[in-house]
């Protein structure tokens, strides 16, 4: 795909970090925008943001673990633009340790997120790109962490290597179908985002017991915001996003 204006894009997470770079690009780049977040605050101040500037955008919040509110926000895409052209499965929370102490609550948080929200995307979305016969691209977020492996955050690397792994395969069935839609996987390291205050968007039936930090754990959580302070901008993210679909670059 190379020309953007005037098409239609569907981005989760929207309302902060790179989905909301990803959404500033599509405006940029003359597109109409679709955003979707759970985070019902940020997720308005973007969208009043983006109109005030003079774009067409929609704001709908998502919570994309529930496959009823995937559906209602392809039916409120249709409804306001009739069609849908890129769609961004951004979605992502992150939780849990070792793969024995992470808990119920946070593998089915992190699944429910970010595999189920990326499988809701593609099983919702695909069939009406395929259906418009025209350049479609879907983006899956995945990560670093779904290439490599390590000792923390079992639930989410676990996921991010599971979305990989779905993006692969809706790439070989496209090719194999010759189908006009385009598949890429984003696989970002270190980015400035909030991906450290996701917390506060963790459904309440899901949450965990409180439980007392240790040193270790303070100095653990300490590092970890500094290395996303000194990421890479979201906006530079975006701008490789679209390298990738005008390239059609799957990784």
């Amino acid at each position: 795909m190379q020309a953007f204006k005037g098409k239609v894009a569907v981005i989760t997470g929207a309302a902060s970090g790179i989905g909301r770079a990803l959404a500033e690009k599509c405006v940029d780049q003359g597109m109409q925008v679709v955003l979707a977040d759970i985070d019902e605050a940020n997720l308005a101040q973007v969208e009043s943001l983006l109109k005030s500037a003079g774009a067409e955008v929609l704001a709908v919040p998502t919570d994309v673990s529930r496959r009823e509110q995937v559906e209602h926000l392809a039916a409120r895409t249709l409804e306001a633009f009739g069609r849908v052209h890129l769609l961004f499965n951004n979605a992502g929370v992150a939780a849990g340790g070792a793969p024995w102490e992470a808990t119920w609550h946070d593998w089915e948080w992190v699944i429910g997120v970010n595999l189920w929200g990326v499988i809701h995307g593609v099983k919702v979305f695909t069939p009406l790109m395929l259906a418009q016969d025209e350049e479609c691209h879907i983006v899956n977020t995945s990560s670093t962490a779904g290439l490599i492996t390590g000792g923390g955050s079992a639930p989410y690397v676990a996921t991010k290597h599971a979305v990989v792994a779905l993006s692969e395969s809706l790439y070989a069935a496209f090719q194999q179908r010759k189908a006009l839609v385009k598949v890429s996987v984003l696989c970002p390291g270190m980015v400035r985002t909030n991906i450290d205050q996701v917390e506060i968007h963790r459904p309440a039936e899901l949450k965990n017991e409180p439980v007392p930090l240790t040193p270790a754990m303070q100095a653990g959580l300490a590092a970890f915001k500094a290395a996303l302070a000194a990421g890479m901008p979201p906006a530079q993210v975006a701008d490789a996003v679209f390298d990738a679909i005008r390239e059609e670059r799957f990784y």
